[in-house]
């Protein structure tokens, strides 16, 4: 767990400091005498008896006391160094930059071992190895630039790779994006994002900590910690955006069935961050325009008004925000009518605003104040002022920092001339703003903000289920896909609606199983995995001779031990899956069923355990979420009882885990009745 010693040191000492500031050991030195660091500075050299003016200690045991150490020496000597340290001289906090363990080698991640069990030895904290170091209010033990003028109302950063916290840093300070701090955590060999993360939310002050933290993953180990610390500080008035890298499908695992193989780590991914509340972001840009939107007032409706002098831009913003789910509204009354009676001859008010390369600084403030206190259809408005370099935009931008101040809607300012108005441009950011110099990147990054959904509640009630009959089922099956009539019994404790249906190994059996079911019928294979693909399904079976025909046909195909029968059916095909997905949990899927699944891949996914709400929202989130809702006279699908479903399938899974894949595809939906017609479950005992 992160330490005082840590964020604030009464005292550090870097184990390897130089008078070469293009050296690690040097640069960071520099960095803390540059930063004003306010308590005891020391150094250790075996070379030098005086580094950067610091007093250089030759043998580390003639050192005091010390709370941190950042070490930046070579891999092999930091062991001894360590144990030293913690044993000696009460030392709490490290910081190793230095590289050559776990990232390296099998005898690299035995000797980072050593050092994390001596640290945990003493109760101390890590940072790294194999890091840039951090920044915060109170030191800045960072080899590396930028470093920003740290603001506590910036946001915290933290990455798990030093040089993409150096590039993200590069991208947002131009754009006024400001920092409270920054860790880079490298190895993660003790703390990682998550732990990091976990601190911020422990130590939380609703009046001094920051309301904005960012992320760069590239390995989340513990994604449990993660979803309970991330939403903890959503629901305390943060906002969280983050980089997940590593999101290609080549690191997904082969699965038989269908939800296996639509669910990777990736897929798990997005929905812990959905859970979370975190805005997932896809590069450095995208994370610095979430970041600066969080930055803003928060949008609170999806009208946007585009004020502009420049077409061009106000077109790609339309087009981004309307991709996006969210309205450029056509603006169209009396008030507009009075707009534009104060403006120049050819401007337009219906939306985008645009008031002409001639528009005036006084003009924008009336287009402001219009859209801001009389246009009660626009929740936010965009700005876009840039120049072709014939007048300066001082006055522009200064009526622009003016209205934001006041304004009672969000104002997103799109300044594009950061060249030809650079000092323009500078003085606005001068003044704690933050410019959006892409329009489509801000449109972008604005619809992402938006539709991202709250955190899932903290206690989320499941609805009633036989548990003592789900645990002796689950008992007594042997691993592998477990037999129908367990699926039955499973479904019908977990109390979903399922076909009545009966098994049949003769051609007997299947005749009088169909007069009892009731003509017409479905008949399917047991057995093979992919029924369709081996003619192991027919529909419309309507009297016993082709009970019995296709009875001596089906029997035959390969790996087939039984013949299914079902009663036909009718309703709209839909789909719900699970599968287990190591250190995230239970994922569920659903969408529409049939081939569908196959073809569309139209999905949405949830991380178990899932509200009604969770699972309503998965629902109307879907792309064919028409279909269901009913079309061209198609009757739509009970969205309820589908929810349902999926709850209590959420409720299943969290009574047995040893579900580690399950299809129920596909379910038959009407305005009546959600119902499963075939299921397919599959259990791993040790897990």
């Amino acid at each position: 767990m992160i330490n005082e010693q840590l964020i604030h040191p009464k005292s550090i000492v870097v184990v390897g400091g130089s008078n070469d500031i293009t050296k690690p050991g040097g640069k960071i030195l520099k960095n803390l005498i540059d930063g004003n660091y306010r308590g005891n500075l020391y150094v250790t050299n075996p070379k030098e008896t005086e580094v950067q003016g610091i007093k250089s200690f030759q043998n580390p045991s003639d050192l005091p006391e010390v709370d941190l150490a950042i070490i930046a020496i070579a891999a092999k000597y930091i062991l001894e160094t360590v144990e030293l340290l913690t044993s000696n001289k009460n030392t709490k906090a490290f910081i190793i930059l230095s590289a050559g363990f776990s990232e390296e080698s099998e005898e690299g991640k035995k000797l980072e071992q050593q050092i994390v069990a001596s640290i945990n030895k003493v109760g101390g904290c890590l940072i790294g190895p194999n890091c840039v170091g951090i920044l915060t209010q109170f030191h800045h033990s960072i080899f590396t630039y930028p470093i920003p003028k740290l603001n506590p109302k910036g946001c915290d950063f933290i990455s798990g790779s030093g040089a993409t916290a150096c590039f993200i840093m590069e991208a947002g300070i131009p754009k006024g994006l400001s920092f409270s701090s920054v860790f880079s955590v490298g190895n993660s060999a003790q703390l990682g994002v998550e732990e990091i993360l976990q601190y911020l939310d422990e130590t939380f002050d609703a009046e001094k900590s920051s309301k904005v933290k960012l992320l760069y993953i590239e390995n989340i180990s513990k994604p449990k910690l993660l979803l309970k610390h991330a939403s903890s500080l959503i629901r305390k008035g943060c906002k969280i955006a983050a980089i997940k890298a590593g999101s290609s499908e080549a690191g997904s695992r082969a699965a038989s069935s269908h939800t296996g193989a639509l669910a990777s780590s990736d897929v798990a991914v997005n929905a812990l961050f959905k859970k979370a509340g975190i805005v997932r972001c896809y590069g450095r840009e995208d994370l610095i325009s979430v970041a600066s939107v969080f930055m803003h007032p928060e949008l609170k409706g999806k009208n946007i008004a585009i004020i502009t002098h420049a077409g061009g831009p106000a077109v790609m913003l339309t087009d981004s925000l309307s991709n996006g789910g969210l309205c450029v509204p056509h603006i169209d009354n009396i008030e507009s009518k009075n707009l534009l009676a104060q403006l120049f001859s050819g401007s337009s008010v219906a939306n985008p605003i645009d008031f002409l390369a001639t528009g005036t600084a006084e003009q924008l403030g009336i287009i402001i104040d219009f859209v801001d206190k009389k246009f009660d259809n626009i929740d936010a408005m965009v700005v876009i002022f840039g120049t072709p370099g014939l007048f300066p935009l001082f006055d522009v931008y200064k009526v622009l920092d003016d209205k934001m101040k006041k304004a009672k809607k969000p104002i997103y300012p799109v300044l594009p001339s950061i060249l030809t108005a650079k000092a323009e441009v500078d003085e606005f950011l001068s003044k704690g703003r933050i410019n959006f110099p892409d329009e489509v990147t801000l449109g972008n990054a604005l619809s992402r903000v938006y539709y991202t959904p709250k955190p899932a509640p903290e206690a989320i009630n499941l609805p009633e289920i036989d548990k003592h009959k789900i645990r002796s089922i689950i008992d007594n099956a042997k691993e592998g896909y477990i037999a129908p009539d367990d699926i039955q019994q499973l479904l019908d404790a977990a109390g979903i609606n399922r076909a009545g249906e009966a098994i049949a190994t003769t051609k007997e059996e299947a005749v009088i199983s169909s007069l009892k079911l009731g003509f017409p019928v479905v008949m399917k294979v047991v057995g093979p995995v992919h029924k369709s693909d081996v003619g192991g399904v027919v529909l419309n079976v309507s009297d016993s001779a082709t009970v019995e025909k296709e009875f001596s046909r089906m029997i035959q195909i390969k790996d087939t031990t039984a013949i299914l029968i079902q009663p036909m059916l009718k309703g709209t095909e839909l789909f719900v899956g699970a599968k287990f997905e190591p250190k995230f949990g239970h994922l569920i899927l659903c969408g529409l069923g049939g081939i569908f699944i196959e073809v569309l891949k139209d999905v949405s996914v949830g991380l178990v355990p899932l509200s009604i709400d969770e699972a309503s929202t998965m629902i109307k989130s879907l792309k064919s979420y028409k279909i269901i809702q009913g079309v061209r006279g198609q009757e739509g699908v009970n969205e309820e009882m589908f929810a349902d479903v999926i709850v209590r399938l959420s409720a299943l899974l969290m009574v047995a885990p040893e579900i580690i894949e399950m299809d129920l595809n596909p379910l038959l939906g009407n305005k009546k009745t959600v119902i499963a017609v075939d299921a397919r479950i599959r259990i791993e005992k040790k897990q």
